[in-house]
């Protein structure tokens, strides 16, 4: 999955695809760099992000949605948690809803059950403006897997078939470094959740602290080892800004596969 941010304040790529054409470009580069679903957000959600209103979001989303699905054979997906910007993106042609806030806002639900699109599910505690202030858990993997499983609940409730569902336990979205580090040592666990298992790492904060304070674009090499760190416990989809390095790593662990089994 490629990350394509239509925002001026992203932590990684804001600014650099607000317009339509430039947004264009890089989802037809992620494409042939072997991306299988473009993830297109126009609302940042990076710690201290301030909130944007609906009518920002849709401007700045719908145009480029529009643009892929009639231009580029590639599964789109919407990062949004807006219930107007769900309804009118996957009338554009959007394949997938990608949600920060797991359905939780405002006719969100009742939006995504009637798009009848793939939904993907994620924790994060509090809000992205102060999501990062003091995060705090007793058991980060026990209260992420019980998070999710009440949504998937909420979401079977209103009529979503479970095989629309997909998780992700929201590595950076209100959680320390520890608490990242836990995650991704236990996420294996979170295959007793029954469901396919999406994971975004791509040039983290995490991956710098651990790196000693390493810049976004110093942190390549720790993405792809904890791309396939989370493929070895279960991940399924791997969210990254830097498609092709991302895909030759999946490349390689696809290959090896049918050897390991036999171990």
């Amino acid at each position: 999955m490629g990350v394509l941010n239509v925002t001026p304040d992203s932590f990684s790529d804001g600014g650099l695809f607000q317009t339509r054409d430039a947004a264009l470009r890089q989802a037809e580069a992620m494409l042939l760099a072997g991306a299988s679903l473009i993830d297109v957000g126009a609302e940042s959600t990076r710690p201290g992000a301030a909130p944007v209103s609906e009518q920002q979001e849709l401007d700045r989303l719908l145009p480029v949605v529009e643009a892929i699905a009639t231009q580029l054979d590639v599964i789109i997906s919407v990062d949004t948690s807006s219930a107007k910007a769900m309804t009118e993106a996957a009338k554009l042609g959007a394949g997938m809803i990608n949600d920060v806030r797991a359905l939780q806002q405002i006719n969100a639900l009742a939006a995504a059950a009637a798009t009848g699109l793939p939904i993907c599910l994620m924790h994060m505690q509090g809000q992205p403006n102060h999501m990062q202030q003091a995060p705090q858990y007793n058991s980060v993997i026990d209260q992420v897997s019980a998070f999710l499983a009440e949504r998937i609940n909420a979401c079977v409730a209103a009529g979503i078939a479970r095989e629309r569902l997909l998780i992700d336990p929201g590595f950076g979205f209100g959680k320390t470094l520890d608490h990242n580090l836990q995650l991704l040592a236990q996420l294996s666990t979170l295959k007793d959740l029954g469901l396919p298992l999406l994971i975004g790492l791509s040039r983290k904060s995490m991956l710098g602290a651990v790196l000693g304070g390493a810049a976004v674009n110093e942190r390549l090499y720790a993405g792809l080892s904890a791309a396939v760190l989370s493929l070895e416990r279960g991940a399924r989809i791997i969210r990254s800004h830097d498609v092709k390095a991302t895909k030759d790593a999946i490349t390689l662990w696809q290959a090896q596969r049918p050897w390991s089994a036999q171990q």
